[in-house]
């Protein structure tokens, strides 16, 4: 495994030792530092990503488009906490590198088609080998920008070392327009869970079973 950054040491660790046999300990990871397993080291190029949101988790699906039939290079898995951030970064990384290089050139739009294709359609044309349907969770990302693309490192953070899970290379058109849809997803989910919540809220509460008399002996 190729390193990425050398790892520190764990800092804020809290120690407690209930005298049963369980020891807890609380391990904070310093933010930038990750491992690179050399089967992700390479990384793959991506002219595309499909962003499924889902209740608990979203998925990025990385797809190639240049042959046929497309291919979804890369799936990578993160929480609504991490899209969250994650959106704030690209647009942050987006700023500087139009103070660097220029104003991002916009993606001509294809035409609209006569019916927008169902999910299932879409993926049906799509090709998915079996190493990436399970995809790769990440709880962290690293991006770096070059004069035409980004770089973006999907960085699993577990005690004790994190690890760079997926690695993907991204032209610099592409990356509004993945920001643009990662933040319709985030607010979509957003809406679902307030919708959610304000139904619990208005739930009428539930009636108490009927209390019945104590079972004894009685007339035969």
């Amino acid at each position: 495994m190729n390193e990425h950054d050398e790892p520190k040491p764990p800092e804020g660790s809290d120690p407690e030792n209930s005298g049963s046999g369980q020891f807890n300990q609380r391990i904070e990871h310093a933010p930038v530092t990750a491992r690179v397993p050399e089967r992700v080291a390479r990384g793959v190029f991506s002219t595309g990503v499909i962003i499924i949101d889902g209740p608990y988790e979203f998925v990025l699906d990385f797809v190639m488009g240049l042959a046929q039939p497309r291919q979804v290079v890369a799936r990578v898995i993160l929480t609504p906490v991490v899209v969250e951030q994650f959106i704030h970064a690209i647009r942050e990384n987006v700023a500087k590198y139009e103070a660097r290089f220029g104003k991002i050139p916009e993606i001509p739009r294809p035409p609209t088609p006569p019916r927008t294709p169902t999910i299932q359609e879409i993926y049906d044309d799509l090709k998915m080998t079996d190493d990436t349907l399970a995809g790769a969770y990440a709880n962290a990302v690293m991006m770096a920008h070059g004069t035409s693309e980004f770089t973006f490192d999907f960085i699993t953070r577990f005690f004790p070392t994190a690890a760079v899970a997926a690695r993907v290379f991204l032209a610099a058109p592409q990356v509004p327009k993945m920001m643009e849809s990662l933040a319709v997803s985030l607010n979509r989910y957003k809406q679902r869970m307030e919708a959610g919540r304000q139904q619990q809220q208005h739930r009428p509460p539930q009636e108490p079973p009927l209390s019945h008399p104590p079972m004894g002996p009685g007339p035969v």
